[in-house]
């Protein structure tokens, strides 16, 4: 690296290399926010179309929740390269490869048939390149400033936040609509183009960049050092309040999305798509990063001190009240109304005012309590805390799912004639050939209590015919075979639920037998569609169902429910961000900062 510049340019202006750094950063969140965007609908929907299983949507929260997780752990490693080998440079630009690799494998998924290579593949790729070049950027942007333009740090921190949301609000209104029409091949292949031609602005302005070089052993040193570990295990705690932040916040991409199914999306005559709603959280920074910079930071200093950890915290409670908004909202989903998703967009406006006192103070935070061989570093912690979050979100949608029949039964496999191979699942006694035996194959689920939820979908089928809607409650269900009475649950406007304790007779264990029920869309809407029109191709849409007239379709379930549904699990998340808040105030009271930069003596903060 000899033949570049090894420290920052003696000005007081920006430095040079900024505008190489800024567009870089615009398309590389373009690619990971528009894969992003996708990739939650993409595991409930298309999954089997491809060759693989469609997730429930609980199951697909988890697999985007431990993707997330990925993606902000590997930040170590990617700083640890930079500081103690490589230096900056070098490690963005080789992760930067890796990265584009990783976009192109998941473009390629169902090639061959082997749909589960190319997507574990390539969101590994993604994992090891996006999260190992994260620590790097941002501390490389810290590094293009000196003695003379510290000044301007803050104010490039929020056009580098800028930056990203630019052109995630991009990706978020095109990839959903590319996966909709055109499907997953190019949906993920064009935020690979863009995350190609991040690499390509970076490398460009390798002439004009700072580039600090790798501290070698002295890194190592310096992280060992009293001082080092000091700091380290005065912002551990920091990692774990931010953590929860992400923790909710991260939910926009999962959840969220499957929320705004059941929401009207029509805005000004619109009909949006339920992943597009993500892109109000980039468009709403576009507009609030500037709004707090020059009017609302200014004009509350003239009332109060705003120290980074008052901000922190400002933000922690704010994202408290917007899922406040969020479970009111689930709340009246769940008694059959259809809220208009203009009430997550206002949860989305109180959450991203939340993250620009979060987010944004937090990197800038940890980049000046960091020593000056250990920055890259400092940043790969913070960036942490989103993998503790996303990890905690992963484990309660893992621990909610109530498990199947056949994962905790004996099982055997049986023919019917020319019928499809069938199985049948040893019941709660645990023994074949008795009552309580229980036979799946594909779609078919039967049980001693097959024909009475059967009947009993017939009478809502009647009601569902008659009065345009699904009932709000039904009370008149008979008991099941074991003697407990048969429940009737609204899930949302066009879901329903039918369930019975089963042989065990208690509710939400693996032994609950039930029929989701859902009012059909008419496919004229969907007529057009990439997944519409792939199923058809490869038969999985039959001519013959043109003629079915029925309004409602009907999946029979066995086992497999949730312990935290509906806005109970809304709630719960809420709860834990109040409680973050409380245990936060302390830790901001006690916690003393000190600021390091280049080219400057330590001083206190």
């Amino acid at each position: 690296m000899s033949e570049y510049r090894t420290s920052p340019v003696s000005t007081d202006r920006m430095p040079p290399g900024i505008p190489y750094i800024i567009s870089n950063e615009a398309a590389e969140r373009f690619s990971f926010y528009g894969m992003k965007a996708a990739l939650a609908v993409f595991l409930a929907n298309y999954l089997g179309v491809l060759g693989g299983n469609n997730l429930t949507e609980t199951e697909a929260t988890s697999y985007v929740s431990w993707f997330n997780t990925a993606v902000y752990l590997t930040p170590l490693l990617g700083a640890i390269i930079a500081d103690a080998f490589f230096g900056k440079y070098r490690t963005i630009v080789t992760l930067s490869i890796v990265y584009c690799l990783g976009h192109l494998c998941l473009a390629l998924m169902g090639v061959g048939g082997v749909v589960q290579f190319w997507l574990l593949g390539g969101l590994g790729l993604i994992s090891l390149g996006a999260g190992g070049i994260k620590p790097c950027v941002s501390a490389h942007v810290g590094d293009q400033f000196g003695e003379k333009n510290q000044h301007l740090i803050t104010k490039i921190f929020n056009i580098f936040y800028f930056s990203i949301n630019f052109g995630a609000v991009i990706s978020n209104l095109l990839i959903p609509w590319v996966l909709k029409w055109h499907g997953p091949h190019l949906a993920f292949g064009v935020p690979g183009v863009l995350m190609a031609l991040a690499t390509l602005f970076f490398w460009m302005g390798r002439e004009k960049f700072a580039h600090i070089p790798a501290k070698g052993s002295s890194f190592l040193k310096e992280l060992f050092s009293k001082e080092g570990l000091s700091v380290i295990g005065k912002l551990i705690p920091l990692v774990l309040f931010v953590g929860m932040f992400w923790c909710l916040f991260d939910q926009t991409a999962s959840r969220l999305v499957f929320q705004a199914e059941r929401m009207d999306r029509n805005i000004f005559g619109l009909d949006i798509l339920p992943s597009q709603i993500q892109a109000a959280n980039p468009f709403l920074i576009l507009v609030l990063i500037p709004a707090f910079t020059f009017f609302i930071y200014p004009q509350t200093e003239k009332i109060i001190k705003l120290t980074p950890l008052r901000k922190i915290g400002s933000g922690l409670f704010l994202m408290a009240i917007s899922f406040v908004v969020v479970s009111l909202s689930q709340e009246a989903i769940d008694h059959g109304q259809t809220p208009h998703v203009g009430w997550q967009i206002l949860a989305y406006f109180i959450l991203t005012t939340g993250e620009v006192m979060v987010s944004i103070v937090a990197l800038e935070f940890f980049y000046t309590q960091a020593p000056k061989k250990m920055k890259s570093l400092m940043m790969a912690i913070f960036l942490t805390s989103v993998s503790v979050g996303n990890s905690f979100t992963a484990i309660v949608n893992h621990v909610i799912q109530v498990a199947s029949p056949e994962e905790v039964s004996l099982v055997e496999e049986f023919s019917e004639g020319n019928q499809t191979k069938l199985k049948r699942i040893a019941g709660y006694d645990g023994k074949f050939n008795t009552p309580d035996d229980i036979v799946t194959g594909g779609e078919r689920i039967e049980s001693l209590i097959t024909e009475v939820l059967g009947d009993a979908v017939g009478k809502i089928e009647s009601y569902l015919s008659e009065k345009e809607k699904l009932p709000l409650e039904w009370t008149d269900l008979p008991d099941d075979p074991w003697g407990s009475p048969i429940k009737y649950q609204l899930v949302s406007a066009k879901e329903a639920r039918l369930s019975s304790d089963g042989p065990d007779k208690i509710a939400k264990t693996v032994w609950d037998l039930g029929i989701n029920i859902t009012v059909k869309e008419a496919k004229e809407d969907l007529r057009g569609t990439w997944l519409y029109e792939e199923k058809k191709r490869r038969g999985l849409i039959e001519e013959k169902a043109e003629d079915d007239q029925s309004p409602i379709s009907t999946k029979y379930t066995a086992g497999g429910g949730l312990t935290l549904d509906g806005a109970e699990y809304y709630w719960f998340f809420t709860k834990l961000m109040i409680g973050t808040v409380i245990l936060f105030i302390p830790f901001a009271m006690l916690y003393k900062p000190r600021t390091y930069l280049h080219g400057n003596e330590e001083e206190g903060a």
